[in-house]
C-alpha cells in the first residue's frame, strides 16, 4: 500500500509527499542499561475543557496516563512535571500536584526491585505557585522561595519519584548574587531524603532565568553551580544542562564529581552527547525523546548490545526533526510534541492546557510532518496522513489522502 497526500510548499504549489514506512523499531524487554534515559512527557487537555489563555489546566487522566504508559514500554524513564509538561506556560500547581500523583501511581505498578519508581519516574520541583510578582529581593523574598520549594519537594518525595529542582523565576528575581543561590539551594539539598536532579534552564526555554545563579556570565554561572554541586555532591544525583551549548556541556561533565551524571538538556546535540568522546558520555533528560521514544530506544538498545555505530547512526537520522521541534522561540517547542502525539493517536484532538497549540504556524507543522516522516517517525502512516489532511483543510489549505493498492495487497 502506497499513502500519499497534498502538503503545501513555501512556493505556494502543492506538493504530493509519498509517506515512508514507519522505522525499523524494537521496543525493549526492560529499562534502557547503557544510559540512564528520561523522556520529558508533556499533557493532553480535555478535548471539550476550557483550555484558553488563563484558565486552570483541564487535563484528560486517561491519554495523558496512556502517553506514559507507551513511553515506559519503549524502555525510558519519564520526567514529569517538567517544562515539557507546560510548567509555566499553562500548568498550574494543583494540576501538577495530580500530576504527579497519578504518573507515581501508574509508576508504582510497573515497579520492581532491579526498576523502582525512582527510576522510572522523575518529577519537577519548583516555585511556580509563588507569583515573582509578590516577592522582591532581601530575606523575605528567599524564605518565601525556600518555602514554596520546600512544599512542592515534598509532593514530589511523597510519590517516591526523584526529585528534580527546577530553576525558579521567583529566585531569579530576588537573588542578589552568587551567594544567595548557594545560601537556597544549600538549604534545599541539605533537607532532601535522597539525592535529587538540579536543574540549569537557558534562557531560550524560559527568558525569565536570566542571569541564572548570580550572574549573566556564563562562566561565572558554571563556576557557581560548580560550587553547589561539589558541596552536596552526596545529594545530587546528576545535573540536567539545558542551554543548547554542547561545548559548555562536555566542559562541565568532564569535571563533575565522581558518581554525578551529566543529563544532557540538549535538543539540537544529543547524539554526540549521549555518543560521548571516549572518556565520558552524558546521560539524557529531553523533551525531544517524548517525540523520538521508537528512534531513541533502539539507538540505546544499540549502545546495550555494544554495537555503537549503529546507535548514533540512529541518533542522528532524529537529529533535522530536533532541530526544528526546537527552533526559534524555542519555549514553543512543546506544541510540536503535542503535534506529533496527536498525528501518532496519542491524543484525541490537537489541543494544549493554555491554548499553546497556537504556539506554531502552518509552515512549521507541515514541516515536522515532513521530517517525522522522513525519520520514520509517523507511526501509522495512514492515520498520520489523514489527521494531517484534516488539519490542513481546517486551516485553509484543501489536502487530500491517496491510497494506492501494491500487486500482492
Amino acid at each position: 500500500m502506497t499513502i500519499s497526500l497534498t502538503l503545501p510548499t513555501i512556493a505556494g504549489e502543492p506538493e504530493l509527499l509519498t509517506l515512508n514506512e514507519t522505522g525499523p523499531w524494537r521496543r525493549p524487554d526492560g529499562l534502557i542499561r547503557s544510559r540512564k534515559v528520561y523522556a520529558a512527557a508533556h499533557v493532553t487537555p480535555k478535548v471539550l475543557g476550557a483550555n484558553t489563555p488563563g484558565a486552570p489546566a483541564d487535563i484528560d487522566w486517561d491519554a495523558t496516563l496512556a502517553f506514559r504508559r507507551e513511553l515506559w514500554s519503549w524502555g525510558v524513564g519519564i520526567a514529569d512535571a517538567m517544562d515539557t509538561a507546560q510548567r509555566g506556560m499553562g500548568l498550574d500547581w494543583s494540576a501538577t500536584q495530580e500530576l504527579i500523583r497519578r504518573s507515581a501511581a501508574e509508576a508504582a505498578l510497573l515497579a520492581t526491585p532491579e526498576r523502582t519508581v525512582r527510576d522510572l519516574l522523575a518529577c519537577g520541583a519548583g516555585t511556580d505557585q509563588l507569583d515573582p510578582a509578590t516577592v522582591e529581593p532581601g530575606q523575605a523574598g528567599l524564605d518565601a522561595v525556600l518555602a514554596a520549594y520546600r512544599e512542592q519537594i515534598a509532593v514530589v518525595e511523597a510519590s517516591s519519584a526523584k526529585v528534580i529542582i527546577m530553576a525558579s523565576r521567583a529566585l531569579a528575581k530576588v537573588a542578589r548574587g552568587p551567594e544567595d543561590y548557594l545560601a537556597v539551594y544549600g538549604a534545599l539539598l541539605g533537607e532532601v531524603r535522597e539525592p535529587v536532579v538540579l536543574h540549569w534552564l537557558g534562557t531560550m526555554f524560559d527568558p525569565s532565568l536570566a542571569g541564572y545563579w548570580g550572574s549573566a556570565d556564563i562562566g561565572a554561572a558554571t563556576a557557581t553551580f560548580g560550587r553547589l554541586i561539589e558541596a552536596h555532591a552526596a545529594k545530587v544525583d546528576g545535573v540536567k544542562v539545558s542551554l543548547l551549548d554542547a561545548a559548555h556541556e562536555v566542559a562541565l561533565r568532564a569535571g563533575l564529581p565522581a558518581g554525578v551524571r551529566l543529563y544532557t538538556g540538549d535538543d539540537f546535540n544529543y547524539p554526540e552527547l549521549i555518543d560521548g568522546d571516549g572518556t565520558h558520555h552524558s546521560d539524557a533528560l529531553l523533551g525531544i525523546f517524548a517525540a523520538i521514544a521508537p528512534a531513541a530506544s533502539t539507538a540505546l538498545q544499540e549502545y546495550d548490545a555494544g554495537r555503537p555505530a549503529q546507535a548514533r547512526a540512529i541518533l542522528d537520522s532524529t537529529r533535522e526533526l530536533g532541530l526544528h521541534i526546537f527552533e526559534a522561540p524555542t519555549y514553543y517547542y512543546k506544541t510540536g510534541i503535542a503535534f506529533l502525539a496527536w498525528l501518532n493517536s496519542h491524543q484525541p484532538g490537537f489541543q494544549m492546557i493554555g491554548g499553546l497549540q497556537a504556539g506554531r504556524d502552518v509552515n512549521h507543522l507541515v514541516k515536522l510532518f515532513r521530517l517525522a516522516n522522513t525519520a520514520g517517525l509517523l507511526m501509522d502512516p495512514a492515520v498520520a496522513a489523514t489527521r494531517m489532511a484534516g488539519f490542513l483543510t481546517t486551516a485553509g489549505v484543501p489536502s487530500e489522502v491517496l491510497i494506492t493498492e501494491g500487486a500482492g495487497a
